[in-house]
């Protein structure tokens, strides 16, 4: 994603003299909140390794319960070079091993199967022969400690990539297990998502093989397959979420970033409403500086009193961030959800049921669809504040923000000149839109 810049206060004041000589604004600008696809590419092309192309092919076919298990140091590489070249010039190749825990470091988790010492590799030689020399590192990572990762990968003039693990669970000789997928980012990485949260997100936004996140998105709308990473820990709390979303947004190159906690939080009442807002206000607020967009849901019903009791109490601090950061995107709102269908809860009346569990991704799938996937149909360029129509407020709340007053939350409608600064020149062209009208 772009960064913004601004420019000094001379050439904002000098705007009016510039603007007379533009003569047009770009029709290629993207309000926020559309989606462009960047949809799997490696679904069962040949895949290899060491363990075997039997082994090598279960790292990607369709069913997320089969797995590429192997013995470090290993590699899985994917031959693609029958898919054509404009959607494999940039990639982002994508890693999930089956463990709960998200950050097995946080609270009692297990590094089973899981690359802890890799690269990230490409290879320009022709496709149908796995090539044994030749191959470039892209990415190198150690010591790593999530379960599952992303790497944008440029992979302009090559066919083949490959996830070369020489450590697993901190060692060589280490056990590996793990699915793999290969998207299209040709256009940019927009349509990938983590969410972070307890065991609820952990058990229920795992990739699942005809019931997943992605897999209902694509059901409704067969041009996306969203790229999902499940960051759930059981047991945690808002508060080792705050202290640790830098760490891992610094390990997350998407879009979507979820911060579902807080049923754990309620629990007994242990950190009080007001410490859990401000908790995930920090989260919200790391997630913004990072230029991504947060997403916050309702903590879903309990029937368990010493969740139920506290609950009013916290989704008021959900609809609290809701209110004091227009930038949030709202997620599914489970507390309604689960009072409705008390039924698709579990035995300890906390958790959701396997039903419950899929009627949460369900509804994650649907709502993120009307949220964030439809409002890209109809963008409406130079809409500053959202507010659907592009006026002479957008214009003052851009030359205010440009003077260093003001806040400029869709920055991304601002940014029209497409060379990824928001300064006079924008102004200018917000300018002339109105005039055009």
């Amino acid at each position: 994603m772009k960064h913004r810049r601004k420019r000094t206060m001379l050439g904002v004041l000098s705007a009016a003299l510039v603007c007379s000589s533009v003569l047009a604004y770009p029709a290629h600008f993207t309000a926020y909140g559309a989606v462009t696809a960047n949809p799997v590419i490696s679904r069962e092309v040949p895949a290899y390794s060491t363990a075997g192309t039997g082994a090598a092919a279960s790292g990607n076919d369709k069913f997320y319960y089969s797995f590429w298990n192997a013995t470090a140091p290993d590699y899985l590489a994917y031959d693609l070079s029958a898919v054509p070249e404009a959607q494999r010039k940039s990639v982002t190749l994508v890693w999930y091993n089956a463990t709960g825990q998200f950050d097995y470091t946080i609270l009692n988790g297990s590094p089973n199967g899981m690359p802890s010492d890799y690269t990230v590799e490409v290879n320009s030689a022709p496709g149908g022969t796995y090539p044994e020399e030749g191959w470039e590192v892209r990415a190198t990572v150690t010591e790593n400690t999530l379960h599952s990762r992303q790497h944008v990968v440029d992979m302009t003039g090559c066919n083949w990539i490959r996830l070369h693990v020489t450590g697993s669970d901190g060692k060589e000789g280490g056990y590996i297990s793990i699915n793999m997928d290969v998207h299209t980012t040709a256009e940019g990485v927009s349509d990938s998502w983590i969410f972070y949260g307890d065991s609820i997100t952990a058990c229920g936004m795992m990739n699942c093989y005809g019931t997943g996140f992605a897999e209902y998105v694509h059901q409704i709308d067969s041009t996306y397959y969203p790229i999902q990473e499940n960051g759930g820990i059981g047991g945690i709390r808002s508060v080792e979420g705050a202290a640790n979303m830098e760490r891992w947004l610094e390990m997350f190159p998407g879009k979507y970033v979820s911060i579902a906690y807080g049923t754990n939080d309620a629990w007994g009442n242990q950190t009080g409403a007001a410490q859990y807002y401000a908790n995930t206000a920090s989260m919200v607020e790391q997630v913004l500086a990072t230029g991504k967009i947060p997403v916050v849901p309702r903590i879903p019903y309990a029937t368990e009193p010493g969740v139920g009791d506290n609950l009013a109490a916290y989704n008021a601090m959900v609809d609290k961030i809701y209110e004091n950061y227009p930038d949030v995107v709202k997620g599914p709102d489970f507390e309604a959800y689960f009072r409705e269908h008390p039924d698709l809860l579990s035995a300890d009346g906390v958790h959701p049921s396997e039903q419950g569990y899929d009627g949460m991704r369900q509804l994650w799938a649907q709502t993120m669809y009307d949220v964030v996937y439809k409002t890209g149909d109809t963008p409406v360029a130079g809409d500053l504040n959202q507010d659907g129509a592009c006026t002479v407020a957008d214009v003052v709340l851009l030359q205010k923000w440009l003077m260093g007053a003001g806040t400029l939350t869709n920055w991304q409608a601002a940014e029209l000149t497409g060379d990824g600064v928001i300064d006079s020149a924008d102004l200018c062209i917000l300018r002339r839109m109105l005039t055009n009208q």
